[in-house]
């Protein structure tokens, strides 16, 4: 009998092991590397677009924040990405979407900053401004309009084949209604001291853009040394359409950078 009560014992003992154990592999492990993301909106839009990428970092154990500059200057948008970095714990990645790229050319600057993500976005050089850049090899869309305060908008009738062609009718066209302006200056200013010729750098090319020429985002790249993959069919906002590579994307530049 005695026996008998000590394999029962034996037995429970080994499924309570394999319980533990079960229960372990289900943590969500620390991330190796950098484990801080700030991601920088562009324009036209707000940080809400994050929203799938910020939730599969923060499952793989990352801590995100999600900065929204109002767009209102350079100079705001610089003060808002200070705040937001200066608010970190450690050392961060820093990713930019399409205007947000020329916010983190000059935040990158910032001593938390270890590496430079671009997606779909302006990698300016000294003396450039995304207004400049276009000029050279222009964008297929002509639906970016001013208005009489100073501000640019895209035409909502244009908005989905030309900003988010590759997202859900529903979502494209509430992007347009609730689409965030940008002002002149920030259109216009140019970058004085690019971060990406001293951070590693890492960039997304978005195959189908129609808001930043693709031959564009493959110069910017290029010159950048950035790491870079490039979406087939993808459109300007390729960081909600392909919300699991631009991750991965993410993800390798901060296991990849070195802590400053």
């Amino acid at each position: 009998m005695k026996r008998i009560y000590g394999i029962f014992a034996l037995i429970a003992a080994l499924i309570s092991t394999s319980l533990l154990l079960g229960g372990a592999q289900t943590t969500v492990a620390a991330p190796t590397g950098i484990h801080n993301v700030l991601l920088v909106h562009g324009a036209f839009a707000d940080g809400s677009g994050w929203e799938a990428v910020a939730k599969l970092l923060e499952k793989d154990g990352y801590t995100v924040s999600v900065l929204q500059e109002p767009e209102t200057s350079y100079a705001d948008d610089q003060k808002y990405a200070k705040a937001a970095l200066d608010a970190m714990d450690g050392p961060v990645v820093l990713v930019g979407h399409s205007y947000g790229g020329s916010v983190i050319t000059e935040a990158g600057n910032h001593p938390k900053v270890a590496a430079l993500v671009y997606i779909a976005a302006f990698a300016l050089d000294e003396g450039e401004s995304c207004a400049s850049i276009e000029q050279a090899v222009p964008q297929a869309s002509e639906a970016f309009k001013p208005d009489s305060n100073g501000n640019w908008w895209i035409l909502q009738e244009n908005f989905a084949a030309d900003f988010a062609a590759d997202v859900p009718p529903a979502v494209s066209h509430f992007m347009a209604i609730a689409q965030v302006p940008i002002s002149t200056d920030a259109f216009t200013h140019k970058v004085t001291n690019p971060a990406w010729k001293t951070k590693p750098t890492w960039y997304m090319v978005a195959s189908a853009d129609r808001s930043i020429n693709p031959i564009q985002e493959r110069m910017m790249a290029k010159r950048a040394h950035a790491k870079t993959v490039e979406i087939n069919g993808a459109s300007h906002v390729a960081y909600m359409s392909h919300p699991k590579e631009a991750v991965k994307l993410i993800e390798e530049a901060a296991t990849s950078a070195h802590a400053n």
